[in-house]
């Protein structure tokens, strides 16, 4: 591999209403605004719950626009592709993205996967020579709490780019340029129990049909990504296929390991395997149109479709989100009292009327072989999708608890994603039936 990563950093959105989203992750997500970039033109706001930390970016209203050009005050350091800025130099009188590039999107995106490595300069030269493309050469930005490097990569998947950062000799609270708004406080402390979200889980991409192994291959060879099985069965090429039953869904996943040469400690359960997975799905042709199909139509390009964030207590978190507000996708009444099911979930320790409530799914690790007689042995997972975030219906969120389980609910994926397909159609007949009204409201007057 090209570049060691040892993890993940933060994920960056790109949208029009910085407000809104804002307003979003704060009241209804349970998020904190920890940190500011504020210019006379643009806006980069830093929320965090745990360790997941989401950058929200103000997406310019031009188009062509690419952020981090000319930066000012440059000075070469070791290499002539690395460049220098004071931040208090930087801020004066520009409106550009620290630390990113701004798409020139028509529509919101989710399309920055921020990771920490060891030397962003040596990726940089090894990425380089491997072929790939770099938006932002080494960059360094420093202010009083030391220094930061960044680059910013193109990946194979749409717009997604990855901004490599080394931040080791940076003793501040988040980045260069940000201004902290908690620095007094103990921002471990201050988490909101009723809504446990520790971190990012997995990354789920949706891709084109086809393309699976080419994306595969990318991360495997520059990043040292590893093949993680969803299922014991599913074949190496072919992925976990669900074909049947109007469903036809392509999922294949791997994993980063943080210092990929020696392993991870993950702040889960288990306190193994690895930080945050990556999932690419592609549609079938054989079962019709899909939610993937949906994506690629209305964000224009692969990308970005959900991130897991991993909640120590699912049920308390999605009362505590419901209650904002946020609304969550749900499987049939019948998945709660079908054959097998209910004994599971009740299994489990947990009701199946309560479930219900959010539409929360459990699922049984497979690998595991018959349920165990004891609850505190059985391995499973609870997981649900909430309703897109966007005005378009392309990025959502999901929340996951595992209890042992490392898979993504293999069990489920039916449910879930039938539900995912159950809402968009719904939502397209009834932005059919609208454009119908307005034709024949249209014509009536027209008749007039």
């Amino acid at each position: 591999m090209a570049a060691y990563l040892s993890g993940l950093h933060h994920i960056s959105l790109h949208v029009s209403n910085v407000n809104k989203i804002a307003n979003d992750l704060v009241s209804k997500f349970k998020f904190s605004l920890f940190a500011t970039r504020l210019t006379d033109r643009s806006r980069q706001l830093a929320f965090r719950k745990g360790a997941a930390v989401f950058v929200v970016n103000e997406r310019p209203n031009q188009s062509g626009v690419i952020l981090n050009e000319e930066l000012p005050d440059i000075t070469h350091r070791h290499s002539p592709d690395t460049r220098r800025l004071n931040v208090r130099k930087y801020e004066q009188g520009t409106a550009k993205c620290l630390y990113d590039i701004s798409p020139s999107y028509s529509v919101d995106t989710v399309s920055n996967v921020c990771f920490e490595v060891e030397d962003v300069e040596k990726s940089f030269r090894d990425l380089r020579h491997l072929g790939c493309n770099f938006l932002v050469p080494p960059t360094t930005v420093e202010d009083e709490a030391g220094a930061v490097t960044y680059s910013v990569v193109q990946s194979v998947v749409g717009n997604v780019c990855h901004t490599l950062i080394d931040r080791t000799k940076y003793e501040g609270l988040f980045l260069p340029g940000f201004d902290v708004l908690e620095k007094d406080c103990n921002l471990e402390e201050d988490e909101d129990m009723s809504c446990p979200i520790t971190h990012f889980d997995h990354i789920t991409y949706a891709c084109h049909r086809k393309t699976t192994l080419q994306v595969m291959r990318w991360y495997e060879q520059l990043f040292g990504f590893q093949r993680f099985f969803i299922d014991s069965e599913e074949d190496v090429d072919e992925g976990f296929v669900i074909n049947q039953e109007g469903i036809g869904l392509r999922l294949t996943a791997m994993e980063y390991w943080k210092c990929s040469k020696a392993g991870i400690i993950l702040p889960s359960v288990d306190k193994k395997g690895p930080d945050c997975k990556f999932v690419i799905a592609e549609s079938l042709p054989e079962q019709g149109r899909n939610q993937v199909d949906t994506f690629l139509e209305q964000h224009r390009a692969p990308g970005i479709q959900h991130v897991g964030l991993y909640t120590e207590n699912i049920l308390s978190t999605a009362h505590a989100m419901a209650g904002a507000g946020v609304q969550f996708f749900s499987p049939p009444p019948a998945y709660y009292t079908e054959v097998g099911k209910q004994q599971e979930i009740e299994e489990a320790g947990h009701s199946p009327q309560m479930l219900a409530q959010y539409g929360i799914l459990l699922d049984t690790d497979l690998h595991q072989g018959p349920l165990k007689t004891s609850c505190d042995n059985r391995r499973y997972l609870l997981q649900v999708f909430t309703k897109p975030i966007f005005a378009e219906d392309t990025f959502f969120l999901e929340l996951i608890e595992r209890r042992g389980a490392m898979g993504f609910g293999e069990g489920n994926i039916r449910a879930l994603w039938r539900s995912v397909q159950a809402y968009m159609e719904s939502e397209r007949g009834d932005s059919q039936e609208n454009e119908n009204s307005k034709t024949v409201y249209i014509r009536a007057h027209e008749t007039k």
